[in-house]
């Protein structure tokens, strides 16, 4: 396989690998709250659920390591104490989430069976597909990903051009932000530091002799190839939810939103379309989650396949438990750990893909301290009467808005790298 086709492989597989069940719920709902300012949430989840997403699978590219490579700097026990976090909950939420939309929507409205069976047949399936690696990335990025977005951009287009009541305005205060903290739920920025140690592995599978930066090149050309098709279908299904927000009751669902959609888009055959695209679209998430996941732990048992497959029947095994729940218990379940995970991902994202020189190790340590005591009134806020937080909110500037991290993470970055420039010229 000459290096072109493996690159646009790698970003189908990568596309599909992120493609998935938040990635395909929570756009339409966001445009449909937003009505005439869709624009304005599109802009917010495009910078958490793509940007940011992009710029880990450049870290990636730069790295060339494992996802410890991403927190090396702050320090290895803290490196590993933050790997540990993020793949026990990606594979104690979004990779079970997978299973519960599957069930959902692709199931439960034909068949009169239990969420359990559907996620025990549906977790089997992909420990199978994660133990036959090799076969799985082809699979996904030759076949899987262009069924996925043929469907996904009929139902979009199909909705651009049909007649429909006019638009109702926002009922968001701030859609900016509630598009940025909507891409959260995404996983998309955690998963771009994951997925991206797929890319490696299979680059030095399939090209052994490839050079480090003929790697860093395929890499990021992947990623960037991955996350245009995203940022098109984010941008497309925010819009269509917004275009239809006066053909649905105020208090839908996600889940019932995408139905819908799909059934005014597509007529009659719009379920079973959508039951399709579902299944597919979550199915190679998951595989991409557990893969990645297995991937980190092989390595980390020097190389240990029985660790490779230990730990995918452990991730099936949890997806099996916590799938058999709603789509809803679990994103909101989902939310609090995101408030204190996800403001360390972004950050420890950008430091790795920006220049050395403004991210040395003082930089890091600093910076992720910072990022992580003022994360901490975001998540508390979830378990304690606001009121009671107001002191310690108020003075924050987008602390109401849960994003006290923002400003004082930047400064601390600016701070220390004008402190070590001047420690240098002394």
């Amino acid at each position: 396989m000459n290096k072109t086709k493996q690159t646009f492989v790698f970003g189908f597989a990568l596309f599909a690998g992120f493609f998935g069940a938040g990635n395909l719920i929570l756009p339409p709902l966001l445009g449909f709250n937003a009505g005439s300012d869709w624009w304005l949430v599109s802009l917010g989840f495009i910078i958490s659920a793509t940007i940011i997403p992009l710029l880990a699978l450049i870290g990636h590219a730069k790295l060339q390591g494992t996802m410890l490579a991403f927190a090396n700097k702050v320090s290895p026990l803290f490196s590993l104490l933050f790997c540990l976090s993020i793949y026990i909950i990606i594979i104690a939420l979004p990779s079970p989430r997978t299973a519960a939309v599957t069930h959902e929507i692709a199931i439960a409205p034909f068949f009169n069976s239990s969420p359990i069976l559907t996620s025990f047949i549906y977790f089997s399936l992909a420990f199978i597909f994660v133990v036959n690696r090799n076969n799985a990335l082809e699979i996904l990025g030759k076949y899987l990903t262009p069924i996925i977005v043929f469907i996904l951009l009929a139902i979009i287009l199909i909705g651009f051009f049909s007649n429909v009541n006019p638009m109702t305005s926002s009922n968001l205060d701030t859609p900016f932000v509630s598009g940025l903290l909507e891409g959260y739920q995404t996983y998309d920025a955690i998963a771009g530091m994951v997925m991206g140690g797929i890319v490696i592995v299979s680059i030095n599978t399939f090209n052994a002799t490839m050079s480090f930066k003929e790697k860093k090149v395929m890499i990021a050309k992947s990623g960037l190839i991955a996350m245009v098709g995203l940022l098109i279908l984010y941008a497309g299904l925010i819009s269509l939810g917004a275009f239809y927000n006066g053909e649905f009751p105020v208090d839908i669902s996600r889940v019932n939103l995408l139905s819908g959609l799909a059934s005014k888009t597509l007529g009659s055959f719009g379920a079973v379309f959508l039951s399709v695209l579902v299944a597919l679209a979550c199915f190679t998430t998951v595989v991409g989650i557990i893969m990645s996941t297995a991937d980190f732990f092989k390595a980390f048992f020097n190389d240990s396949q029985k660790a490779y497959i230990a730990t995918t029947g452990i991730c099936c095994l949890t997806g099996v438990l916590v799938g058999q729940f709603e789509v809803s218990y679990i994103i909101n379940v989902a939310i609090p750990a995101l408030m204190i995970i996800y403001p360390l991902s972004i950050v420890l994202i950008l430091l790795n893909a920006i220049q050395d020189k403004y991210a040395s190790k003082l930089v890091f340590r600093w910076v992720i301290l910072i990022t992580f005591l003022f994360s901490i009134p975001d998540f508390l806020s979830f378990f304690i009467p606001i009121e009671n937080l107001e002191p310690i909110l108020n003075p924050i500037p987008l602390a109401k808005q849960n994003l006290a991290w923002v400003l004082p993470a930047l400064f601390t970055f600016i701070a220390v790298n004008i402190f070590e420039k001047v420690k240098k010229f002394q």
